[in-house]
């Protein structure tokens, strides 16, 4: 299974799909990429609050300080979104993670005006609970 791309690649390939139908097709084929959870990993404190669907975000200082972040969805496009966040955070410290321009980088994407009002209320519920445990690790 190929690994997930960095952010630069990501935006590249994004602007390389052509329509919304072949975006939403890579946003699948990305959460495909995504590493198992254990079922330890799969537990209720990495469960995400306010997702529609079951969404598991995983979040694990390593010992140089880049946290290293591992996460599910039993929903297919949610699931791509997941391997969005985590393409996003993957291998940030928790200071580099709470100065991100998140905002300018989903712009670049334009998901917002492409996604359901309940998708985008589920991402906005991953970046918060990803940005408050941050804070925690600081």
């Amino acid at each position: 299974m190929p690994a997930l791309p960095d952010e630069h690649k990501l935006l590249r390939n994004f602007a390389r799909c052509q329509d919304w139908e072949e975006r939403y097709l890579y946003m699948i084929e990305l959460g495909g990429r995504l590493t198992d959870l254990t079922d330890t990993q799969r537990s209720d404190s990495n469960l995400i609050a306010g997702c529609q669907s079951q969404v598991w975000i995983d979040m694990q200082k390593q010992s140089d300080g880049r946290i290293n972040f591992v996460g599910d969805s039993d929903a297919a496009i949610v699931k791509g979104l997941v391997a969005i966040v985590i393409i996003l955070f993957q291998g940030k410290t928790a200071e580099q993670i709470l100065s991100l321009d998140i905002k300018a980088f989903f712009s670049q994407l334009a998901l917002e005006q492409h996604l359901t009002p309940s998708r985008t209320q589920g991402l906005n519920a991953m970046i918060r609970s990803i940005l408050a445990r941050a804070t925690a690790l600081q």
